[in-house]
């Protein structure tokens, strides 16, 4: 992996500024820090603005894995075009039963977690997220969560920072999501950032030359080719990219 940061990639950052772009980013761990409690994931001031003055420039998209309505709230003030939720699922068609599908396994879950104190069970409508960051035993209630998720049948489960995610199978996830988004705005190329499991989804399309993918931290094990170091350098990013494009001359301003 590169520093995305790095003098050596400023040509790279140029290129794609240049282009019909789309941005695209994750939420918490990527716009906002990771926060030990999940009601608290909220972006720096300096961050909501430095988005305000990056989305006068390009268009600019948020794939969270919180829903929809949760993550529209925290981007108030922000700029920001276009907000996907529970991991690219939302909106869709079909929501209704996928919803009915997704509520009916909480019970189950909460049966069979009742007995790991600190896991909590998250319903976000179009997939669940079992947060274990309050266990004292995160390994065993990891691996407790990934047993009682077999037993749902037919899932997706999905990685983070200390939370098991469960979707279901053949749901749209981060990747489809941003391609419909590149069609859908007639965008040539995409900036997309992320920080965890979920974003493997995107940094794994097979798009040379129209994807630049970039993970907040390194990780050998990741398929994104460039890295910020750490969550705070978002800002940086966000400001060369602001740097990068002139804010569009409206209609009708003076000429020079």
């Amino acid at each position: 992996m590169k520093a995305i940061l790095s003098p050596r990639q400023r040509g790279l950052l140029e290129q794609f500024a240049c282009s019909r772009v789309l941005l695209a980013f994750d939420f918490d761990g990527t716009l906002a820090p990771i926060a030990a409690d999940r009601e608290r994931a909220w972006m720096r001031a300096r961050t909501r603005a430095r988005m305000a003055a990056v989305t006068e420039r390009y268009p600019a998209i948020v794939i969270s894995g919180r829903s929809r309505a949760d993550v529209l709230r925290r981007l108030a003030g922000s700029g920001v075009q276009g907000v996907l939720g529970n991991h690219g699922s939302e909106p869709c068609e079909g929501s209704a039963r996928l919803e009915t599908l997704v509520h009916g396994w909480t019970p189950l879950l909460a049966a069979r977690l009742a007995r790991w104190p600190g896991v909590q069970i998250e319903d976000k409508g179009l997939s669940l997220a079992i947060h274990y960051r309050q266990s004292r035993a995160k390994t065993r209630a990891r691996a407790a969560i990934l047993q009682a998720a077999k037993k749902l049948g037919e899932v997706r489960v999905l990685g983070g920072k200390q939370v098991v995610n469960i979707l279901p199978k053949g749901a749209p996830h981060k990747g489809l999501a941003l391609e419909r988004e590149l069609r859908a705005r007639g965008c040539d190329t995409a900036i997309y950032v992320g920080d965890d499991e979920t974003d493997e989804d995107v940094f794994g399309l097979d798009q040379p030359g129209r994807l630049l993918a970039i993970r907040v931290g390194a990780s050998r094990s990741s398929l994104a080719p460039y890295f910020l170091r750490a969550q705070c350098e978002i800002d940086e990013l966000l400001r060369v990219l602001a740097v990068l494009r002139p804010v569009p001359r409206r209609r009708g301003s003076a000429q020079t």
